[in-house]
């Protein structure tokens, strides 16, 4: 089963389907139900993206990048830096 990912997608956060997340505009497949975690954030949250190309990043600030689909360009949030649920790992 997959899912639409989209800058905001607050319907997601207490999902946990297996299954894939892909972009709302492309259908890109981005991230594995097996690596969602429940997060304080209103945002569904991962640890790990299906493939690191499949996003272009720009980094906003020391903690914070703003990840967009690097198919079609669909916002996507963003990625903070050593924020995920194992030290060193990132949350998207």
């Amino acid at each position: 089963m997959s899912f639409s990912c989209w800058f905001g997608s607050e319907h997601y956060r207490d999902h946990f389907e297996d299954g894939t997340y892909n972009c709302a505009e492309c259908n890109t497949p981005l991230f594995d139900s097996l690596k969602k975690y429940e997060h304080t954030s209103p945002w569904p949250a991962f640890f790990s993206l299906i493939h690191p190309d499949l996003v272009s990043r720009y980094q906003e600030s020391p903690s914070a990048i703003k990840i967009s689909c690097a198919k079609c360009g669909n916002s996507l949030g963003h990625e903070f830096l050593n924020d995920g649920p194992q030290l060193g790992k990132n949350r998207y």
